[in-house]
């Protein structure tokens, strides 16, 4: 036999048993997911919906995987530090995002050229864990008990009133500032680090008024320490049933929602990927966690593939971009 050729098999035979160790590796590395604890990061502050639903979906996706998810609370700059963070970690399924979907949609647009992530490019989503609504709540001192009165009282006082928010390109600022462009009203904008640094100040009286989520303001409200006026949803919720929504109070465009899930690292193994998504839908099927989620004013979402959660994120990107640059808001 030709000794170049006798050589040139044994260099493909060679490379050959490489592959196949090199498959036999990432199989078993694979297989193995997870062996240790998994961090989902929380690009919020404690006590807002984001930090509500997370560490919910952390607990249980935790006893769905058999390995403990530790939440990781990094809050600041509407949710992009923790975002990047994510965006920058190792691909290898133990950093995850707790994303709130449409905060880092509406930044996309409010912060683009400035954020150092990319939402579509930068992230692998994993699964739409759920939506919650919004409701206009207010501090009990203001002598407002609905949501006409407050349209009335903050004509007859221009300028007078405040209104808090998580952040500048927040859900709830966002919400605000439709509100004003609906109904006509001035109001000032006063931004937090946060919903739970927010809530705070709202119920203290240093602040009027807010479009919150409703896991987070929930408990206030059920305590008397703040009134709720109205949802931002077509129908009346479970949560809030005795609520009436801003449609019933005369302001049908005012509609708005907030969409929430768990994203990995771009270039995260499919394998990986599609454990996480197989073990979320089994969270999310799970009568207990539903419930658990309800009670906190969270609508589960129905489970689905990553391809689909990529789709609706990229729809809520369009969605938030075309909102704000037609109502002219910027992140100021």
């Amino acid at each position: 036999m030709n000794i170049s050729v006798l050589g040139t098999s044994r260099r493909l035979a060679l490379r050959c048993s490489a592959i196949l160790a090199l498959g036999l590796y990432v199989s078993v590395a694979m297989a193995a997911y997870p062996d240790k604890p998994i961090k989902m990061v929380i690009p919020y502050p404690p006590g807002g919906a984001t930090d509500i639903i997370g560490r919910i979906v952390a607990l249980k996706l935790g006893e769905a995987l058999g390995h403990q998810v530790i939440v990781d609370n990094r809050g600041g700059a509407s949710g992009s530090i923790g975002a990047e963070m994510v965006a920058k970690a190792s691909p290898d399924g133990y950093t995850l995002l707790m994303g709130a979907l449409t905060s880092h949609a509406t930044i996309a647009t409010l912060e683009k050229g400035r954020l150092r992530y990319d939402l579509i490019k930068d992230f692998a989503p994993v699964m739409v864990v759920g939506s919650v609504p919004l409701v206009v709540v207010v501090n009990p001192t203001l002598p407002v008990k609905t949501f006409q009165e407050l349209v009335a009282y903050g004509k007859a006082n221009p300028g007078k009133l405040n209104f808090a928010s998580s952040g500048p390109g927040s859900p709830q600022r966002l919400a605000a500032e439709i509100m004003i462009e609906a109904t006509g009203i001035k109001m000032v904008h006063v931004p937090y680090k946060g919903s739970g640094p927010a809530m705070v100040d709202l119920v203290g009286g240093q602040v009027n008024m807010m479009v919150e989520t409703v896991p987070a303001a929930l408990s206030f409200i059920k305590s008397g320490q703040l009134r709720a006026l109205a949802v931002t949803t077509p129908a009346r919720i479970s949560m809030l049933a005795d609520i009436p929504t801003t449609a019933e109070a005369g302001q049908a465009a005012f509609e708005v929602g907030s969409m929430f899930g768990v994203l990995a690292p771009a270039g995260t193994p499919t394998a990986i990927v599609s454990q996480l998504n197989a073990a979320l839908a089994k969270v999310l099927e799970s009568a207990e966690a539903k419930d658990m989620l309800l009670k906190q004013g969270v609508y589960a979402a129905t489970p689905t593939t990553p391809a689909k959660a990529a789709e609706r994120i990229s729809a809520e990107v369009l969605r938030w971009e075309k909102l704000i640059t037609k109502a002219g808001i910027t992140s100021d």
